[in-house]
């Protein structure tokens, strides 16, 4: 196993190339979390369920991504500042067929 390469941008518009690991069963809020690329307590409120959209991105590349569960559509749905191209991060696991995925964080709900 090998770390891949991701793109995000923060919320306050700056890129940062990071490695994620592919071995460690690690979601992509955990990794925006690992960097901190988000203030503690604004990212993974509710610990990775699918619960509080505070983790929700915006996926800017064409990469093929698993569909989205039910309780994802569910919460995307009643969350703000929904595109087309919103995911929630916690719900996107960490894969080596994401390498090079290119993702904007949402802005923080307030």
């Amino acid at each position: 196993m090998s770390d891949i390469k991701i793109k995000i941008t923060d919320r306050d518009g700056v890129l940062h190339e990071v490695d994620a690991p592919t071995d460690m069963n690690m979601n992509l809020m955990e990794v925006v979390r690992s960097y901190e690329l988000a203030p503690e307590g604004t990212i993974g409120i509710c610990g990775g369920m699918a619960m509080c959209a505070s983790c929700q991105c915006y996926v800017k590349s064409d990469h093929e991504l698993p569909a989205k569960s039910d309780d994802e559509e569910a919460m995307l749905a009643e969350a703000f500042n929904v595109r087309e191209n919103s995911r929630l991060g916690c719900q996107l696991h960490i894969s080596e067929d994401m390498d090079g995925l290119e993702v904007e964080l949402a802005p923080e709900e307030l």
